[in-house]
Formats: structure tokens, sequence, C-alpha cells
């Protein structure tokens, strides 16, 4: 739609027309209401999509501070937006990210707020595209056709080919019964994960499934899309809670009319808290790590293969028993790396380092997802062992406490195309605070655009603003009460405007040779096992040998052996039969609230794979635990399971008791074949010095061979049945 459906805006907010500062191409930016709460809201680092006033302010813009420091208000100048009272047109926005021409932009709006008292109505992000934003041009901003309207859409990007990438909450499969899908934590709101959506024909794919949440993707300049995900795989913490205080129950399906489950279940991982004499310690698990995916959802991976022997300070121990697992510690881990993180947000890529990437390692709470600006090489070609991170601020800014060297709070960092950083910063070293009234908030975080300069101690600092600050007089309904805000905004979200070419997206890769020779060995042609396999909506999982594990991970058990086949020693000690592979699927069957008046959508738990087409086709094991496949001599696996859907696993001794367990989501794509030369993969070396595995998997074969006899005994023809 156009901007002039919306009433006429007159402008009242201040801001100088050129500030001191030049900068090599211009800046799009948006300004925001300050809001003095950090959950559920605008900044903070989950549940940061919902639409309410009370989430997100009204009142903010979109702005461009061309290299000159001149400044153009662009939402106010389409006609959008109001000062003063925020009614039925006020405007709230995020998110801008440029095209690779640099003639348009894509970003994230909310339309109105109570147009009186007691007034609650429901609002809704969505995407828009702006162009003639360049000096002396028009600005037109029109709304993204055919993405989903009911739901909402925020932080979007452009693909490749042009089509966007966003996060948004729609639900998995769309079925309204399952809104909103809640988080693994508080169970509060979140988005599904990442979308791809080509307005043109209204084609939207689900790229990656996520319990908890994925935030900004961007694609690189190798053609990677890169974004943060939560990893909370670890069991319900509200459904642990003596006396049940959150109401949470089970649904025995997703379906809509499914009956109530006896009682709540949850099996995978292990327990929060270890009962008393378990030789199993507890998993508690709460991470926003760096991931990866190729443009078409396929090859889903924390970056470069990294994990938390890379990125962590401390971790447990899986079993508490066994004298060779030891508790991570990264001072006396060996690693490279010698600087931890605890999170990685708001990642974007240096232009003058392809694979050079600055970040925000930040708290879950208090600080609305600003902290510590970091700095890490990882290109493709970068071996997980080898990616340092480095601290452009002293290490206090991550937190909340006051010391002598916190230079306050860092976010949305970008690099221009000089080489300089620039990023929203407050000087606020303390949690996040309201020092007004609820009716008059006054947070004393106070986030303005900055360029980083040179500090003391060898760090960086945030130096000159590159406004002289952008102020607006607003009041709005909560519903209940009026509230009102006078004084600078923050400024938020920076993004350069500047052409470049769109890198060659990373798709589906290719079968390597081991499992190419399985379909050989099995004389089924792979183009037409990857068409059964999209017609099912199937994805195929292969480990070449469960028993190879990382030298870097002693938290879990590494001296593995399949029964009467292979093993992999790297001490002596216990070692650990494996005979399964037992797969979970996400199921959004945890409701919340209590049964006679349950809240709206339900959580995504762990059940041990169900989906009648991947069981039905899967190799028979009748002697293993439900939803698993058996593990060969060679200690191989190969398992069809449903995609677009979130998926963990486990390697289970003789009689189905866990082994290795696995610490995230995956998602595949229809299609996807997806091979491990073990689990956990290896960067170098494995447990006993042995390299990654290169052989074929029998696993493999004998499952082409088994689906083949389930076809009818046809031998396939490339593309031909």
């Amino acid at each position: 739609m156009r901007a002039s459906l919306l009433l006429p805006l007159t402008l009242l907010c201040t801001a100088h027309a050129v500030w001191a500062q030049t900068t090599p191409n211009p800046i799009l930016f948006v300004t925001q209401v300050p809001v003095p709460v950090d959950f559920a809201t605008i900044g903070s680092t989950f549940a940061n999509h919902l639409a309410s006033p009370a989430s997100v302010y009204r009142g903010g813009d979109l702005w461009i501070r061309y290299g000159d420091g001149s400044l153009r208000n662009l939402t106010a100048e389409a006609g959008l937006g109001m000062t003063g009272f925020q009614g039925a047109n006020a405007i709230a926005v995020r998110d801008p990210a440029v095209h690779w021409n640099g003639s348009k932009a894509v970003f994230a709006m909310v339309v109105g707020s109570p147009p009186q008292q007691f007034v609650v109505q429901s609002y809704r992000w969505q995407l828009y595209e702006i162009t003639g934003f360049g000096q002396g041009q028009t600005v037109s901003i029109t709304l993204v056709p055919n993405q989903p309207s009911q739901y909402n859409n925020v932080m979007p990007a452009y693909l490749s080919d042009g089509t966007l990438v966003f996060a948004s909450d729609r639900p998995r499969n769309g079925a309204a019964h399952l809104y909103p899908q809640h988080d693994e934590y508080e169970s509060t709101a979140t988005v599904t994960g990442l979308w791809r959506l080509n307005p043109a024909n209204g084609e939207l794919k689900l790229l990656d499934h996520s319990p908890s949440g994925d935030f900004d993707p961007m694609v690189d300049s190798f053609g990677r899309l890169l974004f943060t995900r939560w990893d909370h795989l670890q069991r319900d913490q509200q459904a642990d809670q003596a006396g049940n205080p959150f109401g949470n129950f089970d649904w025995l399906s997703e379906a809509a009319n499914a009956p109530l489950a006896a009682g709540i279940t949850e099996e995978f991982p292990e327990p929060r808290v270890a009962p008393p004499g378990s030789p199993v310690n507890g998993l508690r698990f709460n991470n926003f790590f760096p991931w990866q995916l190729a443009q078409d959802g396929t090859q889903a991976e924390l970056l470069n293969h990294l994990g938390r022997h890379e990125l962590h300070e401390y971790f447990d121990r899986s079993f508490a028993t066994d004298p060779n697992l030891t508790e991570f510690i990264s001072a006396v881990s060996g690693r490279t790396n010698p600087n931890s993180i605890e999170n990685l947000f708001q990642m974007a890529e240096d232009p003058t380092q392809p694979g050079r990437y600055v970040g925000i390692d930040a708290p879950e709470f208090a600080t609305h997802a600003s902290g510590q600006l970091v700095r890490l090489v990882a290109g493709p070609a970068v071996n997980p062992d080898d990616v340092l991170i480095e601290y452009l601020t002293p290490r206090s800014t991550f937190g909340t406490t006051p010391a002598p060297d916190h230079s306050g709070h860092y976010r949305n960092p970008i690099v221009l195309a000089n080489g300089s950083i620039v990023v929203a910063h407050t000087s606020e070293q303390n949690e996040l605070a309201n020092l007004g009234t609820a009716t008059a908030p006054i947070p004393n975080y106070r986030f303005r655009l900055k360029l980083m300069t040179a500090g003391s101690g060898g760090f960086q600092t945030a130096g000159a603003s590159l406004t002289s600050g952008i102020s607006k007089n607003v009041n709005w309904w909560n519903p209940d009460q009026m509230v009102s805000y006078s004084g600078e905004l923050w400024e938020l979200s920076p993004v350069e405007v500047r052409a470049q070419a769109a890198p060659s997206p990373v798709l589906t890769a290719p079968l390597a040779s081991p499992e190419q020779q399985a379909f050989a060995n099995a004389a089924v042609a792979e183009s037409t096992f990857r068409q059964f396999l999209r017609a099912q909506n199937l994805g195929l999982i292969v480990v070449r040998n469960n028993t190879f594990r990382d030298d870097a991970d002693k938290q879990q058990p590494y001296n593995l052996r399949v029964p009467g086949g292979v093993q992999s020693i790297g001490a002596g000690g216990t070692i650990y039969d494996i005979a399964h592979f037992q797969l979970v699927q996400g199921d959004q069957v945890r409701g919340i609230g209590g049964t006679s008046n349950p809240n709206p959508g339900r959580r995504v738990v762990p059940r041990f794979l169900h989906e009648a087409a991947a069981l039905s086709h899967n190799l028979p094991n009748a002697a293993g635990p439900e939803g698993s496949s058996p593990i060969f001599a060679d200690g191989s696996t190969a398992i069809f399971v449903p995609t677009q859907r979130a998926l963990s696993w486990q390697t289970t001794a003789p009689n189905g008791t866990p082994v290795v367990r696995e610490r995230f989501w995956l998602t595949l794509q229809p299609g996807e074949i997806r091979t491990c030369d073990g689990c956990h993969g290896i960067n170098r070396n494995g447990q006993a010095g042995q390299p990654a595995s290169t052989a074929t998997p029998q696993a493999l074969t004998a499952l082409l061979q088994h689906w083949s006899e389930l076809k009818g005994g046809l031998m396939f023809a490339d593309g031909l049945e």
C-alpha cells in the first residue's frame, strides 16, 4: 500500500540537519521511543517480535543519514507515523536491510495504537520496501506482497536472488491452533524460525524450524545465510516445578482435536536436575549461538561447525561416574581461542575483510541485547579449532557491574566500507532501569549511533555520535492509562547503503564420494531417490561412524564400541557399547495454563520419531528403542527423517540406555541427504587420534537396498521409475 493511505504527518521531532562526522556512504537506521522493560519487548534477546504497544512503543521512524551528516525522516516524508498522541496511524519501525543494488531496502513496520482508553486491539509487524531514498529522490514505501499477513514478520534480509528471508511467528505448518509457538524457557511466544518468501508469486518456505527462535539473518560474502539461534534444548523448567504452578500438560498429538495425554512426558535429553544417586549429571542448556544455512535451507550447522568447546568458558560433563569425562574449563582445555563468549548477537560482516565478523556478546536480560563488542574470523575455509574471539571492548562491557574499564554497552554493530565500525551505544554500565514512572518513563539506557575509536588498554570505545540527537514528544494509551514520553529517541539498527555484487548462493551440497559409492553399491539413482524424498517430505541422515568423536569433547562418552564391530578408544577405562541411533522430533504438544482454559498455542517438546512416512521406510530395528535405527558393524547409521521440523538424536546401548546425546535441534529440507563423519564430528582429529571417517557407510547401502525392495524390486534408471 502507498503511505498516502495514512494521515499526513506534521514533523515535530527535532534533529540538526548536518552533523560533523562524515561516512563513506549513507546509513539507514531507525529511531525507537525508549522502552524501560527488557522482557518480551522490542530490544529483548528473545520474544522481541511482539507488536503490542506494551512491547514496542509507537513513535519511531526510518531515517537516512547521508555521508555529509544530513538527515531525512523517510517514513515522515512518506506520510507515515505521527507525533504527539499515538493513535490509529502511529507506527514503529525496525530492521532495515539494503538490497544488493543499493537502491531499495526492506524493513518491518507495525501500524496503529489504541485510539482511546481501554481499547485492546491486535497488531502485526509486516514487511515493507522503500525506494527513492537517494538525495533529491522522492520516497516511496510499499507493503511487501504475499507475506503471511496474520503473523509477525521481522528481521528481513535479501537473499542472493532478491527474494526475502525473515523471522516469523507463523506456525511451522500453518495450523492456526498451534499459534503461538512457545519457547523452551519461559513458554513465551516466539518466532518459529527463518522463512523465505518470493513476493512475486507468494512461494513461502520454512528454512529452519527453531523451537525457541532464530534472529538477525544476513547473507555473507560467501553466500552463506548466517543468523543467531536460541539453543535451548533442555527439559521444561516450568513443568519441573513442584505442584505444576503453570498448568503445563500434554496433548497426544499436534492435531487440533487431539485428546489430552494422561500426564507430562519428557524423556530427552537428560533431566535438568539429576536425581539423587544418578550416574548422569543434570543438563541446563541456554545459549544464543551463530548458525549458518545454505540459502535453500539445507546444511544447517553452527557457524563453521563451532561449538561450546570453541566458544564457552565452562560446562559440565554428562556422566558423573566416569573419570575419563571432565568438566570443560577453557583455561586448561588446550584450545586455540583464548577468549570466551556466552552468546553472539547481531552479527555483521566486515566488507574490507570477507569472513571477518563483528557481533555482540550480551547477557540474556537487563541490557536490551547490548553488551561487549567482539570480532572473529570465520570464513568457510577456517577450521573451528582455529577460530579466535577478539575482544574489541573490555570484558566488563558484557555485564552490568560498573568497573573502571567499563565503557558502556554496545549493540547493532556494522563495519563501513572504509573499515570504520558504527554501533548503537549507551554509556550506562548498570542494568536497564526506569528512572521515571510507569506513565512517564525515563529509561537509563540511551542508545545513540556512534563511531568506534581507539580506547585505553588496546581496546576500542564509542567515539563521536553520528547525529546530534533526535527527540520527540509522544503519548499513548497503555490501554488503561495515558503514558507520555518526551526526549531523545533510541537510534538503532544501522545499515550502510551501498551497491555490491550479490554473492553466489550456497545451495544443497553434492554427495561426497563415500555416499555416492553407497548409491552405486545399491544400484539406486540418487536423483530418483531425492525425488522420492521430496514427494514424501522426507530427508535422510547418514552417520559414517558413530564411534568417532572430536578430540576436544571429553564431556560425553568417547570410548565407544559397536558390539561385534568397530570401536574407537581414546583412553583406558569404561567402554560404552552403542547399538542404536534414536531420533527425536520436535512436536508442538505441550499445553500451558491448565486443561480447562489453556493458553493459546503450544510448546515444542521432544518425541521419539513417529512420523509414518519415515517409519515405514526405515530399516527394521525390532531390538531397538522407539524411533531408532540400527548402528551397523562399521559404526554407520542411515535413517529417514521428517523435514521442516526440529530434530535431534542420541546413540543408545543395546538395551536402549542413552549414551551420547545431541545438544542441538537440526532441521532438514525435503530431499536433503545430510551426512556426518561422526557424532560429534571431527574438526581435525578424533579421540583416538584418527582423522574424520571417509568410509562408505554400510548402513546407507543397506537402507537403499531396503528402499528399493519396498518399491517392488525395480531398478531405477536416473530420473526414471
